[in-house]
């Protein structure tokens, strides 16, 4: 959850009392409708329950430029895209959206430390096509969370703000029908549609 320097709310509990006071009036910036960004600002407007104008680019790039550039107050993205703005002050990070705090960026908290059970997180898994054999699944899954073991991956993706999140396709199936579950419910509230 990335606000320019400029906002006058240091923190989530500011943020939300501002927003409430000024409804209408934060313009929440997102790579497009439907993009992880919309849907996590989606969620935190539902969640906190406050009223946010979203305003949807064609592409991270361009929001980001806006939201250094002061023209949009909120954006919520991944570190990848946005770690070294806030590592140099350029943007300041109210909170992360995952359920625990960052190893890139341990003094800042979560968005769930001040909106209960808040947590949007992107992912990757790796599939493979229905019926393929269990034991080609299993070798691919065994390979997958060895090469997610390796300190240097993890060392990498932590550099970055990502974490390892390996289990047996049993849980990634879990993952996937919870994740599609909890986020029907944020794109209906939205009413956001496809372009």
């Amino acid at each position: 959850m990335l606000v320019n320097p400029s906002f006058p709310a240091k923190t989530v509990p500011e943020f939300i009392a501002y927003a409430k006071a000024n409804p209408g009036r934060i313009n929440m910036a997102s790579p497009g409708n439907g993009t992880a960004p919309h849907a996590a600002g989606e969620l935190f407007t539902m969640m906190a329950g406050v009223d946010m104008v979203h305003v949807p680019y064609r592409g991270a790039a361009p929001a980001l430029t806006d939201l250094l550039g002061g023209q949009v107050q909120v954006m919520f993205l991944g570190p990848v895209g946005s770690i070294e703005y806030i590592r140099t002050g350029k943007l300041r990070a109210l909170a992360v959206t995952t359920a625990t705090r960052s190893e890139a960026l341990p003094d800042v908290p979560t968005v769930g430390d001040f909106v209960p059970g808040y947590e949007s997180s992107a992912w990757f898994g790796v599939g493979a096509p229905k019926g393929t054999p269990a034991e080609i699944v299993d070798k691919l899954n065994k390979e997958i969370n060895a090469g997610l073991a390796d300190p240097k991956m993890k060392a990498r993706l932590a550099d970055l703000g990502g974490m390892v999140l390996a289990g047996s396709p049993a849980d990634f199936g879990k993952l996937i029908a919870a994740e599609t579950e909890k986020w029907a419910k944020v794109v209906k509230f939205s009413g956001a549609k496809a372009d």
